[in-house]
């Protein structure tokens, strides 16, 4: 392919963007490139892959406009390697394990940003598993609504929850038994 700028030379880099919805192609070669982009530092910054995932972690904390609250967590540090939570956030991983415990109170936030608002893993199952996992937390969700209604003496309430779930363990076990 040639050059769309010089139409001499071979074309090696290939520029892709995005305006108004539509996708744009150039291809140019090498001294061109330079020529056209010489002004565009995004052709010729390479960011690094931690950076931008550390863009997914929403506003950073030294940032201007971050609340108070955030920008003081910049100062935080690792009392064992020094690392800052600016530095964790730049690098996307830890120096050492006092880390985990430096930066506790920020982790949930980081974690929920990258894990699409979820902050306890639930994992992933087989399916089997999935279902029998599934029975075994409403069972244990009955008998907390169960022990609720007993304080508050609902005592029918209370018994109705324990016949659904003696129902549900049934269910379980008769599944546990074929399985």
């Amino acid at each position: 392919m040639i050059c769309e700028n010089c139409k001499q030379r071979p074309a090696t880099i290939t520029l892709t963007q995005v305006k108004n919805g539509q996708q744009i192609t150039k291809h140019y070669c090498e001294v061109c490139s330079q020529q056209l982009h010489q002004h565009d530092h995004s052709l010729d910054e390479h960011v690094p892959l931690q950076q931008l995932f550390a863009d997914w972690f929403g506003i950073p904390t030294w940032s201007a406009n971050a609340p108070k609250s955030q920008r003081q967590e910049e100062h935080t540090s690792c009392p064992n390697c020094g690392m800052t939570y600016k530095q964790f956030l730049h690098a996307g991983k830890f120096n050492c394990p006092t880390c985990y415990d430096a930066f506790r109170d920020e982790l949930p936030q980081v974690m929920k940003r990258l894990h699409n608002g979820a902050i306890k893993h639930v994992g992933k199952m087989p399916g089997a598993v999935n279902a029998t996992y599934e029975l075994k937390q409403q069972i244990e969700g009955l008998r907390n609504d169960m022990k609720k209604a007993v304080e508050e003496e609902r005592f029918e309430d209370a018994a109705a929850f324990r016949d659904e779930a003696r129902a549900l363990e049934q269910q379980l076990q008769g599944g546990d038994s074929n399985g």
